[in-house]
């Protein structure tokens, strides 16, 4: 099987552990992944943050690291893409007001090809319109606002995925064994031992 093409949304902090880790895990598996910003172009930087749950209402947050970009925005053609994955963190809150965002996660959708989306990055898939009806989860906080867009929003653990066709969602990244195993399912990666 060939790898497939995959494009990321990222910005300013974004939770690290939720772009860091799917965009070396899927490579490591032989996928290509183009990790892109609105207004950053290839060799630029994001700065990330670390959420961590210590116990407080909600989660601490701490800086994480210069996260560098292998891909311009401008340049990406969503139809060049076979899948989409949209991290979390504090980036999706404003990235869902870029121009181009919006049409690029709709393409997505409308040619029904793979999303995996984490955390907070189901407030982009909100604003695009495009989770009515659709079964999923995301960061408990996110919850009524996934309901308010038509979604049937699960509160599952933070360590469990909600998959949905070929949406492919998880609380926070806890979830990632569980949540990059089913992105792969739906991408149609096989790993044998």
């Amino acid at each position: 099987m060939d790898g497939k093409k995959l494009l990321m949304l990222v910005g300013d902090f974004g939770e690290d552990y939720e772009i860091m880790v799917p965009f070396q895990a899927l490579q490591m598996v032989g996928h290509t992944v183009h990790a892109v910003c609105p207004g950053k172009k290839k060799g630029d930087t994001v700065k990330t943050a670390i959420h961590d749950f210590e116990g407080d209402q909600t989660y601490t947050e701490k800086p994480g690291h210069n996260f560098a970009l292998n891909a311009t925005f401008d340049k990406a053609d969503p139809a060049d893409y076979d899948g989409l994955v949209v991290a979390g963190g504090r980036a999706p809150e404003y990235l869902r007001r870029e121009d181009g965002v919006l049409d690029m996660v709709r393409h997505f959708f409308e040619e029904d090809k793979p999303v995996a989306a984490i955390c907070h990055g189901l407030q982009i898939l909100s604003a695009a319109d495009v989770i009515t009806g659709k079964t999923l989860t995301a960061y408990p906080a996110c919850g009524p606002e996934m309901e308010a867009a038509g979604a049937d929003y699960k509160d599952v653990e933070v360590t469990e995925v909600v998959v949905d066709g070929k949406l492919v969602t998880s609380p926070a990244w806890p979830g990632h064994p569980k949540w990059l195993s089913a992105f792969l399912d739906v991408l149609g990666t096989k790993i044998t031992h």
